[in-house]
């Protein structure tokens, strides 16, 4: 259902808006879904969340995304900045007509939904840090001739990972959230060797052995005091699907 709906939008735009989480814009980008785009529609790139990470790193990747030909901004959808420059880039990317559709696309959890909020300068599409929240493509009017269409989050079928990493999934639905925050450690850990000990105050080489460590310091115990380091693993994939978790990937120099 996702997909069919996601295509049902990206076929009515004019203009396809790809929201990139900003911390990591390279590994968030649906390269496949662009390839079919930049054919026969304009599009952006928004890369969001920039109160994350320094200036310094958001503007040279957008600079570096020009530099390929894209179109690019830069937004914090939750701080309502650069909301303006979007819009402005969304114009320079379409056709001269009226009125001009937009589809919104990207992963679940990007901020595809909030960026449509302060677009709109109301409160209207469904917002949160829970993956998959939209579910169905939904139509809004922003400014006189701009019809912007937001799209069900959609993925590849990738990894575990990846689906971690990339908020595709919910830690509640994870069978086996230690290896899940295993994986996710170790994708975070190329980002920052030290993020474990900045966020959580541990810093252990052995993934296990840090979760149980989280665990004790958290409170969170079983039955007979032994760490529950599944709620642990659970809490680190939460906090980065929040965007709690404060890494970067910088752009090439």
């Amino acid at each position: 259902m996702s997909w069919r709906e996601f295509w049902k939008a990206v076929e009515k735009a004019d203009v396809v808006v790809e929201v990139l989480d900003a911390r990591d814009p390279p590994s968030f980008r649906l390269e496949k879904v662009e390839e079919k785009i930049k054919e026969s529609k304009g599009l952006v790139l928004a890369i969001n969340k920039i109160d994350l990470v320094p200036q310094r790193v958001y503007v040279g990747r957008t600079k570096r995304f020009e530099m390929q030909g894209y179109l690019s901004a830069y937004v914090s959808a939750t701080k309502r900045l650069g909301t303006r420059i979007l819009r402005v880039v969304i114009k320079k990317a379409a056709p001269r007509k009226d009125p001009i559709y937009v589809a919104v696309v990207g992963y679940p959890n990007v901020g595809k939904s909030t960026i449509i909020n302060i677009l709109r300068g109301r409160h209207g599409a469904a917002t949160g840090s829970i993956p998959g929240i939209t579910r169905r493509s939904q139509e809004y009017r922003i400014g006189g001739n701009i019809r912007v269409l937001d799209t069900p989050g959609v993925y590849p079928v990738e990894s575990l990972e990846d689906m971690v990493y990339k908020g595709s999934i919910r830690p509640e639905e994870l069978e086996d959230p230690i290896t899940a925050a295993v994986l996710l450690i170790r994708k975070l850990r190329e980002l920052d060797p030290k993020v474990l000990e900045k966020h959580y105050g541990v810093d252990d080489e052995d993934e296990e052995k840090a979760l149980e460590k989280i665990a004790l310091r958290r409170g969170l115990l079983l039955k007979g005091g032994k760490p529950n380091v599944e709620e642990a693993a659970r809490i680190i994939i939460r906090d980065w699907q929040k965007a709690k978790i404060r890494v970067r990937r910088n752009p090439p120099v």
